[in-house]
């Protein structure tokens, strides 16, 4: 009886070792905030935010010079000709929203593209300390509901594997 329970005991061991999971979470916001390549991609799209910023106050600037001119003008003209500037008038203000979410959606397009390499190299070094450490999976920390002990914290480790990518 003895050694049938050795001999169970055993093999319970040795499936609980067959099957140890080793699981990893990592802060990948605190990974970006480190990278060199993040404040060059910030002062790009802070560019070309202000860029979009005076394109759209010279417009707005121009939609209200023009409905100021037709203010000071208006009781001069005929019915058809303030129809006409009216017209004008709502036609840019229309403009003016067009381009104001062609730029937003330019400017998402933009984020998207120049944020696309620094991200795709988290993910890299990630994968890379995942099979150099044998992970059975690494969570992103931010996301996780809950974190046991039986977790380690891969972001130092993530971190160094980005400079060896460099």
């Amino acid at each position: 009886m003895k050694k049938v329970i050795i001999a169970l005991v055993a093999l319970f061991a040795v499936t609980i070792g067959a099957n140890a999971q080793k699981f990893g979470h990592v802060d990948t916001q605190s990974i970006m905030s480190t990278l060199p390549e993040l404040t060059k991609v910030n002062g790009e799209l802070q560019a070309i935010a202000q860029q979009y910023e005076n394109d759209l106050k010279a417009m707005q600037d121009e939609l209200q010079r023009k409905a100021e001119e037709y203010e000071k003008a208006q009781s001069t003209m005929s019915e058809t000709a303030k129809k006409d500037e009216e017209a004008k008038l709502q036609e840019m203000y229309q403009k003016i929203q067009q381009t104001a979410q062609q730029n937003q959606q330019e400017f998402q397009k933009q984020q998207q593209e120049k944020m696309q390499p620094i991200q795709q190299k988290i993910v890299t070094a990630i994968q890379n300390v995942g099979k150099a450490g044998q992970y059975t999976y690494i969570f992103e920390q931010n996301a996780a509901l809950y974190i046991g002990s039986g977790s380690k914290d891969v972001t130092a480790d993530v971190k160094a594997e980005l400079n060896k990518l460099k």
